[in-house]
């Protein structure tokens, strides 16, 4: 445990960390002004993705507005839906609505590289109400890799991707990731250092799925966390996966 002591003492502790976090968000501040200088690359707006009402141009998803955020969902074919990617999972979970986005005039939408007759059937069991699209077999950066945020900035008909990041780059939506890191365990991954002593760290991120006893890990029993709380969400026997499709 963190040592024990007086009211001043930890007052003077936080304050000397309180120097430290003002200089991160200043940076992440510079960074940002950065990131709006960065160039652009046009791409073609005409493409299609499939929705709820088929095929629809990649242009439309903007619904009017200039700036469009998407999320990129990994999938993996004829897997159950406890066998679907917990890491995206955390990242659209964390976005089952975009109202803030949509209040400042950003559209925000995933993209799925499943065939949409599976992800339809997944999006009523998550609930989840965001606009989904599939975008089997398109390329990069509309398809392509997953587990991406994509920005892209319109200009009437003509659509252009400003920004890109995957890895950690996608926590910045994570915001209980974010809250964990105000804790004295924080994630309770190995990676993390903590004084000699303290709890162990597990693998990383093996709190993003787990079992019908609430115990994390990706055994064949598991669920991606959120997915407990879902109607219908039993006891499973297997995740089902096959290869995931690229």
């Amino acid at each position: 445990m963190p040592p024990v002591a007086d009211q001043a003492t930890w007052q003077r502790a936080r304050d000397e960390l309180l120097l430290r976090e003002k200089a991160h968000t200043r940076e992440g501040d510079a960074i940002a002004a950065a990131r709006r200088r960065l160039p652009m690359v046009e791409i073609d707006a005409s493409v299609e993705v499939t929705g709820p009402d088929g095929p629809v141009p990649f242009v439309s998803l903007f619904d009017g507005r200039e700036e469009l955020v998407v999320y990129k969902h990994m999938w993996h074919d004829g897997a159950p839906h406890q066998g679907q990617c917990e890491g995206c999972t955390v990242s659209a979970w964390h976005l089952r609505d975009a109202v803030y986005l949509n209040a400042r005039g950003v559209s925000f939408a995933i993209l799925c590289e499943g065939p949409w007759d599976e992800i339809a059937p997944f999006l009523r069991f998550m609930g989840y109400t965001q606009p989904w699209y599939s975008v089997r077999g398109l390329g990069w950066p509309i398809g392509g890799e997953m587990g991406h945020f994509t920005v892209f900035l319109r200009r009437g008909d003509r659509v252009f991707l400003t920004y890109d990041t995957t890895g950690r780059g996608t926590e910045i939506a994570d915001g209980q990731l974010q809250l964990l890191d105000l804790t004295p365990y924080g994630r309770g991954e190995a990676w993390q250092e903590v004084p000699d002593g303290w709890p162990e760290g597990r693998e990383a991120c093996w709190y993003w799925r787990t079992d019908d006893t609430g115990a994390g890990g990706g055994t064949p029993t598991s669920r991606p966390a959120p997915q407990w709380t879902r109607p219908g969400a039993d006891p499973v026997t297997t995740l089902g996966r096959h290869a995931h499709h690229h």
